[in-house]
């Protein structure tokens, strides 16, 4: 199975699409109101779920952790201390 994507009962869903879908459904929930500044929103909005998960998935190894997101220990450690989750 492609690292990209969840099976459900007859599809498959890429993680792509699941992005895609939510943006499209969270633009128009909005309406009228233009967000500023929505790329750092979008990547706190992605980046803490995403090292919580992390955290569970590699049980706090911050040497899996990096380098599953491809990312150097010490990048990784600045972000953990960025949303508070460095131990």
């Amino acid at each position: 199975m492609n690292q990209n994507a969840t099976m459900t009962a007859d599809t498959t869903i890429t993680l792509k699409q699941v992005v895609k879908d939510t943006l499209c459904n969270y633009f128009s929930n909005i309406g009228e109101d233009q967000p500023i500044d929505f790329y750092t929103i979008l990547l706190e909005e992605i980046e803490k779920p995403l090292l919580e998960v992390l955290i569970n998935h590699t049980h706090y190894n911050q040497v899996k952790m990096a380098h599953i997101l491809g990312m150097s220990r010490g990048t990784l450690r600045k972000k953990l201390k960025q949303y508070g989750m460095l131990d």
